[in-house]
């Protein structure tokens, strides 16, 4: 069984660490190294973090969206996605991903519905499902709705994209290692 990630940031992070403490081995995938033609990662999941949209926190965005082929092909020979909120309040900071989605940057805490059937629904393992801090919530968006607040908002939605996983969460938390260890697990790496 292969443990491996990739964390797309444009340095190295606490998230990083966190991810490496739950036994995953993870790559620093930096902008210039995701839009760089030459670079040929494997891994089994990418992560995308907390504020990947906001200029004001990375420079990721522009890479996100000078990827996007790079990226869906992932997708569909097996690889996993992992996206947090974007912390933007431009509508099209996912434009870059192979599904429509619709962000509103709005923090938050909040109870959670969660869908127990669902293994990917383990994100919130260590979390007190009655107070859950959000950055935002999806107001449209097409896939399976994981976890939603009490008053109906879409907060994590899964979408099948060819043999591979896209998760897009607005938790601003850390995903629970019990989750990280199984999204980032795989019998074999796909190449990025």
């Amino acid at each position: 069984m292969i443990v491996k990630a990739g964390l797309a940031w444009d340095c190295a992070t606490p998230f990083q660490r966190y991810i490496e403490d739950c036994g995953i081995q993870c790559e620093l995938i930096t902008p210039h190294m995701m839009a760089a033609p030459y670079y040929r990662g494997r891994m089994v999941s990418l992560i995308i973090p907390t504020g990947f949209g906001n200029l004001a926190y990375t420079s990721l965005l522009p890479a996100l969206r000078a990827s996007s082929t790079r990226i869906e092909k992932f997708l569909m020979k097996g690889g996993n996605i992992l996206v947090f909120g974007a912390m933007s309040p431009k509508p099209d900071a996912y434009n870059w991903m192979p599904v429509p989605v619709t962000y509103v940057n709005e923090y938050f805490s909040t109870p959670v519905v969660v869908d127990p059937h669902n293994p990917h629904a383990r994100i919130m393992d260590d979390f007190d499902l009655s107070s859950i801090e959000c950055d935002g919530y999806f107001s449209e968006c097409s896939g399976e709705v994981l976890a939603r607040t009490k008053d109906d908002r879409a907060i994590m939605i899964s979408h099948e994209v060819g043999e591979g996983t896209l998760l897009v969460a607005s938790l601003h938390e850390y995903p629970s290692s019990g989750f990280l260890n199984g999204f980032c697990s795989g019998e074999t790496e796909t190449l990025f």
